[in-house]
């Protein structure tokens, strides 16, 4: 199982004058991601380079930095940390001196992987949607078998033929919920698919 940080971090460091300034955050989208570079980057900086990791979507940007050196080393950092839904921006102030290739690589991975393994982290839960339907007499059983798996009901419509319901929980705890909604109500509940 992944995890996700629990929520903003940052980690200074200096390499030969040039100081690194890591900051890192969780996100849910890549709007959030951008939103979160915009808001961190130095404009007086010398570069402000970053990546993210959300599920199969990622992207990184050197922004400035020879190709290769900056964002993918700091993405390089997310997944070695085994992070989903992370952002990392790392802010170089250029202290007179070249670091090169190989030393810009390991300026901005390590920075990047030293606040991450620091950061505070949560694990990420995966979550499934599932709808029923059910009899109107089945209502109140239906809701307190809901309530004892930590269901969240996200939507309820009453139709003519009874009531049908939709709720967000742990993906883990889907089969326990369909059997024990079909034991207590004699199969009277049905998943809509």
């Amino acid at each position: 199982m992944s995890s996700t940080l629990v929520g903003e971090a940052s980690f200074l460091l200096e390499v030969k004058h040039s100081r690194f300034l890591v900051n890192a955050a969780p996100v849910e989208s890549p709007e959030d991601a951008l939103a979160f570079v915009a808001r961190v980057g130095d404009p007086a900086a010398t570069h402000n380079c970053w990546a993210y990791r959300i599920g199969n979507e990622y992207r990184f940007n050197d922004d400035g930095e020879p190709a290769g050196t900056a964002g993918r080393p700091i993405l390089a950092a997310i997944d070695g940390q085994g992070l989903d839904r992370v952002v990392a921006v790392v802010t170089r102030w250029y202290g007179g001196i070249k670091l090169g290739a190989g030393g810009l690589v390991r300026a901005y991975g390590g920075s990047a992987a030293e606040c991450l393994r620091t950061a505070p982290r949560r694990e990420l839960v995966v979550q499934v949607e599932l709808e029923f339907a059910f009899p109107f007499a089945d209502t109140g059983t239906v809701h307190a078998v809901f309530a004892q798996f930590g269901a969240s009901k996200l939507d309820e419509r009453f139709e003519a033929e009874g009531v049908r319901l939709t709720v967000r929980l742990a993906a883990d705890r889907a089969d326990d919920l369909k059997a024990r909604l079909r034991d207590a109500t004699r199969d009277r509940v049905r998943q809509v698919e």
